[in-house]
């Protein structure tokens, strides 16, 4: 079965009850459609590699978590869907990589077109969700040098909420949580935990985000850490839309964890309006130093 016209219901095990912060749908689900959308015109993560034809190892994590949650999941690498009826869709996610308007591409898929591309910032704007993973902020990315923060950055930029520079070798690092009351999976977590993953130096972050996740860099190793804590995790409002993104999920092990499964299935939750969440900006507040971006020598 080929992916690019795969249907899946997906998602996690059951959420834990909302707190009181949150607001439910009520005791059903109200079913939701998204588009997950996985081209890579650059590099290519292992996470979005089609297996034999077929679905990915995300495509299967977002499969088995819907199938519990009441949501369905067309799972595409082709950027002519952007063309068709957006309308169907209650939200985008996003585990893309590079110019996703250039033909072409790593994995050999179609691209966006520049209607397509406006059409679905539009659908966000107007009140769509839209959650980006890992990549997805290396995707439409500003030219300049790369350890400088820039005025003038991509709509999609300001929409997804920051930007990819670089990256050094995979390590345990810290998460730090702002607030456990942001998501239900935060509840049980702590002040922080640690996670081996590949972490990705962020820059030109949209100024009203809500950080959820902070990357604690004291204690990483390699120059693309050598800067202040960042925000790691955060969500906003584009519009009338919503709209989150998480640096985690490099590795293949992550999504096939049903923990971390469970995280990235409720930021698609939140954005299509399943549970409320205090949307504060606070970047100055829990990461004051999230724009240097290079410490002086």
């Amino acid at each position: 079965m080929q992916r690019r016209d795969f249907l899946a219901t997906a998602g996690l095990a059951a959420l834990t009850a909302a707190l009181p912060l949150h607001k439910s749908f009520g005791q059903e689900k109200k079913k939701a459609k998204i588009l997950y959308f996985s081209r890579s015109q650059g590099f290519e993560h292992d996470p979005v590699k089609l297996i034999n034809g077929g679905p990915s190892v995300s495509d299967k994590a977002f499969a088995q978590w819907g199938a519990k949650n009441n949501v369905e999941f067309v799972c595409t690498k082709d950027g002519t869907i952007f063309d068709g009826d957006l309308n169907q869709f209650d939200g985008f996610a996003f585990y893309t990589s590079g110019d996703l308007l250039v033909e072409k591409a790593t994995d050999g898929s179609k691209p966006i077109s520049p209607e397509g591309k406006k059409r679905f910032l539009k659908a966000v704007e107007d009140g769509k969700g839209f959650v980006g993973y890992h990549s997805s902020t290396d995707t439409w990315r500003t030219a300049g040098p790369p350890f400088e923060n820039q005025d003038k950055v991509d709509p999609y930029i300001t929409m997804i909420g920051g930007e990819f520079i670089r990256h050094d070798a995979q390590q345990t690092a810290p998460m730090v949580i702002t607030q456990p009351t942001d998501l239900p999976w935060l509840k049980d977590k702590g002040e922080a935990f640690d996670l081996w993953d590949e972490w990705y130096a962020l820059k030109n972050f949209t100024k009203d985000i809500h950080v959820i996740l902070v990357q604690e860099t004291k204690a990483m190793v390699g120059p693309s850490y050598d800067r202040p804590a960042f925000p790691a995790t955060w969500a906003h409002l584009y519009g009338k839309g919503r709209a989150a993104y998480t640096s985690i999920g490099h590795l293949n092990s992550i999504w096939e964890d049903d923990n971390y499964a469970q995280f990235f299935g409720e930021l698609i939750e939140w954005s299509v309006g399943r549970f409320d969440m205090d949307l504060t900006p606070n970047m100055d507040k829990v990461t004051p130093e999230a724009n240097i971006l290079q410490r002086k020598s």
